[in-house]
């Protein structure tokens, strides 16, 4: 059976862009912005990006080009052993449980895109009045469980229809509306009285904030942000083709995915600084401290509407990546055809998702570890999964396999300048021997507490 792949490289940067441009843009970098001293995060972040998002990018890429083949099987022909295979199945398993929680969470965004259509997000007079929606939203059952579903059903829509005509098509129609409806949510932030406070709390950094822990929390969120340690980079680069450019490809998804980021603070922090209130609202932002500030401005139902429709195309085009390295697999390993693949995969992940959709009202006594299922399944991942997948997959290419001949594989397709640039190739060499693993390292160790 003939496998996917892109009709051309553009197709890749477009779905590897979407893949990467999801919640960890719109929802959790303006909070953690906010919360952890504005622009001098922003400087730290970009720079930990270069460090360890963009190098586990590129190695993820690599290694699917090199093996056209979904993760265990790209893993196991690489490390040529059993036990690579296994820690590549590791990653598959990794992005099915991201899938599950993923969508029961983008259930609640696409709950709060209807919310905001109804006008229900523009009749706030106090915080307590949002939080007091919020949480009469999320304890309906039916509410979340019937959103999870409908949000699935969309996903299995473009997944069905296949590589080329589902996810590259998808996300090149879903990729430019979702730049469009965030360049129209800026400049209306920036229209609004006092948004010059919020571009001066993003863009004017103060160095004696810069702290270990902001430098570790930065570090995370430039792993996380790249859809990088749960299969999806390595099934998205099997289906380049054996002399695309991996360089050229994966750059302009690192620029898209940090200009989204980018964007989202600059939308975010204009608006609240509008109307005097404070940045750091951490996770509540989203769906508590937004919806009170689209009640205050001038405008608002439509900016609300925008915003968490902005929110809903980020977290589908995420929510697909973190579904096909699944289908990949069985598609690989069972030789299904596609539509059975989808449909399985569907399924199980709905069945997984439920009791995270579940977690803030019928399921909200039951806790593991002392969390409940949706809290449980984001830490295992985070926490624990992704980094190991990362570091699985930077390990294979800087100690198994060997950085000489990753190289010389990462060579093909390159112009003869870049193959050539001893500053480049000594970049790659040093981040994927030594720097991308031991920050990795950190990473993982940080979010167990340890460090």
């Amino acid at each position: 059976m003939k496998r996917g792949s892109w009709s051309s490289k553009i197709g890749f940067v477009f779905a590897a862009a979407g893949s990467a441009v999801g919640l960890a843009n719109i929802w959790r970098f303006p909070y953690v912005v906010g919360a952890n001293g504005g622009a001098i995060f922003v400087v730290v972040y970009l720079l930990c990006l270069l460090a360890i998002g963009f190098p586990v990018f590129i190695s993820e890429v690599l290694i699917g080009r090199t093996t056209q083949r979904s993760p265990s099987e790209a893993f196991k022909r690489l490390g040529n052993s059993n036990f690579w295979a296994v820690l590549g199945s590791i990653t598959i398993i990794t992005g099915f449980i991201v899938s599950a929680f993923y969508s029961a969470v983008a259930a609640w965004i696409l709950g709060y895109l209807v919310e905001a259509i109804s006008g229900r997000l523009t009749a706030f007079d106090s915080a307590n009045q949002a939080a007091v929606h919020y949480d009469s939203l999320i304890q309906s059952p039916l509410w979340g469980i019937g959103f999870h579903l409908l949000f699935l059903v969309g996903c299995w829509g473009v997944l069905v229809s296949g590589v080329r005509r589902g996810i590259e098509r998808g996300n090149k129609v879903i990729m430019p509306i979702l730049y469009l409806v965030l360049i129209t949510i800026v400049l209306k932030g920036l229209s609004l009285p006092n948004s010059f406070n919020g571009l001066s709390y993003l863009f004017s950094p103060d160095w004696s904030e810069v702290t270990p822990l902001m430098f570790l929390i930065a570090l995370g969120q430039s792993f996380f942000t790249l859809s990088i340690g749960q299969g999806t980079m390595v099934t998205y680069g099997s289906y380049l083709h054996e002399d695309d450019n991996i360089v050229t490809s994966c750059f302009p998804v690192l620029i898209m995915d940090t200009l989204v980021s980018l964007f989202s603070a600059i939308a975010v922090f204009t608006i609240v600084f509008s109307v005097g209130m404070e940045p750091d609202a951490g996770p509540g932002l989203l769906f508590q401290t937004l919806p009170l500030v689209f009640s205050k401005i001038t405008g608002g139902y439509f900016v609300a509407i925008a915003f968490f429709l902005l929110v809903f195309l980020a977290a589908l085009t995420s929510q697909i990546s973190a579904m096909e390295p699944t289908i990949a697999f069985l598609i690989d390993r069972f030789h299904w055809p596609r539509k059975r693949a989808v449909a399985l995969c569907s399924v199980g992940v709905f069945l997984l998702g439920l009791p995270c959709a579940l977690s803030s009202n019928v399921m909200k006594d039951i806790t593991f570890f002392d969390m409940n299922p949706l809290e449980l399944m984001l830490f295992t991942t985070s926490s624990i999964l992704i980094p190991l997948g990362g570091f699985f997959a930077i390990i294979l290419v800087g100690w198994k396999w060997g950085v000489p001949k990753a190289v010389r594989e990462l060579h093909r397709g390159m112009s003869k300048g870049l193959r050539e640039n001893g500053l480049f190739n000594f970049y790659l060499w040093f981040c994927f021997k030594y720097l991308a693993p031991a920050l990795i390292v950190l990473v993982f160790l940080n979010a167990l507490g340890v460090v």
